[in-house]
C-alpha cells in the first residue's frame, strides 16, 4: 500500500504539472475550430503551424523574444557578479558589532515588500534618466530585484566552504580576489548555477515593470507582448499559446544544461543562516 500510495502521488503530481503544458502545446497547433470543440479534442486534431507563423513572422514576437533574452541574461549576469562579491564579503570579512548578519537581513528585507509600491518612484527615476522604453531600464531594475536573492543564497554557499582553502591559496601568494576566483567559485559552482536559474526565471517572467516602463515593440518583453494579444475585440488563443511554447524553451534548455549542478546547489548551504 505504501508503494502504491507513493507511485500514485508521483503520477498525480506529474499529471497536474504536465497537463497544462500539454494543453498549451496542443492549442498552439490547433485550428480555431478545434480549439473550441466540445468535447475537447485532446489527441485527434489536424495540426497546423499557422499560429507560430502569425506570431513570429507577421507579428513582433521575435523582437519580444530577443528583448527578453537580452534583459534576462544581462540582469542575471549583473546580479550574479555584484551579488557574489557582496555575499563573499558578508561571509568572510569580519565587521564590528555583528554587522554581517544585520546587513544580510537588511538586504533580504528589500524583497519582503510588494514590488508595486516601488512602481511610481522607479518610473519617475527612469523618466528623469531618459531610460523609458529601453532595455537598460529593465536590466537595472531586474538586477536590483535579484540582488537580495543572490546575496542571501551565495552567502550560505560560501559559509559551507572552509576558510583554510582560500587561506592556503593566499599563503602561496594569491590575492583574495584570486583565491575567490580560482578556489571558491569552482567549489560553489552548483550553488551559483542554482541561483542563476532562479534569477533567470524571475527576470524572464517579470510582467509588471516591463508593462509600466515599455510601450514600443523594440523594448517590450515577451510576457507583455503575449498579454497584448488580449484585446477588447478578440483573444488570440493560438498566437498566445505559440508564443508561450517558445517562451518556455530557453529556460527549459538552460535548466537542463545545469541540471547536474541544480539539485546539489539547492541543498548546499542554501538554508544556512
Amino acid at each position: 500500500m505504501k508503494r502504491i500510495l507513493r507511485y500514485g502521488t508521483v503520477v498525480t503530481a506529474l499529471v497536474v504539472t504536465l497537463v497544462p503544458i500539454y494543453w498549451l502545446v496542443t492549442i498552439s497547433l490547433k485550428l480555431e475550430v478545434d480549439q473550441f470543440a466540445v468535447p475537447p479534442r485532446w489527441f485527434w486534431f489536424s495540426p497546423t503551424l499557422e499560429h507560430y507563423y502569425d506570431a513570429f513572422v507577421n507579428r513582433s514576437f521575435g523582437q519580444y523574444l530577443l528583448t527578453s533574452m537580452i534583459v534576462a541574461v544581462g540582469s542575471t549576469f549583473c546580479a550574479l557578479v555584484i551579488g557574489t562579491l557582496a555575499a563573499y564579503s558578508l561571509a568572510r570579512l569580519r565587521m564590528p558589532g555583528g554587522l554581517n548578519r544585520k546587513l544580510s537581513l537588511w538586504i533580504l528585507s528589500t524583497r519582503m515588500f510588494p514590488p508595486i509600491v516601488t512602481a511610481v518612484p522607479l518610473f519617475l527615476m527612469m523618466r528623469d534618466l531618459h531610460l523609458l522604453n529601453t532595455r537598460l531600464s529593465l536590466i537595472i531594475i531586474y538586477t536590483g530585484f535579484n540582488l537580495p536573492f543572490v546575496v542571501w543564497m551565495m552567502r550560505g554557499f560560501f559559509a559551507e566552504v572552509p576558510r583554510e582553502l582560500e587561506e592556503a591559496a593566499m599563503v602561496d601568494g594569491d590575492t583574495r580576489l584570486g583565491a575567490l576566483r580560482r578556489v571558491l567559485l569552482p567549489l560553489v559552482a552548483p550553488g551559483l548555477a542554482a541561483t542563476a536559474v532562479f534569477c533567470l526565471i524571475i527576470s524572464w517572467n517579470e510582467f509588471l515593470f516591463a508593462l509600466l516602463l515599455t510601450q514600443t515593440d523594440a523594448a517590450m518583453t515577451l510576457p507583455v507582448g503575449i498579454a497584448g494579444r488580449v484585446t477588447q475585440y478578440e483573444i488570440k488563443w493560438g498566437v498566445m499559446s505559440a508564443a508561450g511554447v517558445v517562451a518556455m524553451m530557453p529556460i527549459l534548455v538552460f535548466a537542463l544544461a545545469v541540471q547536474r549542478y541544480l539539485v546539489r546547489g539547492l541543498s548546499l548551504g542554501a538554508v544556512k543562516g
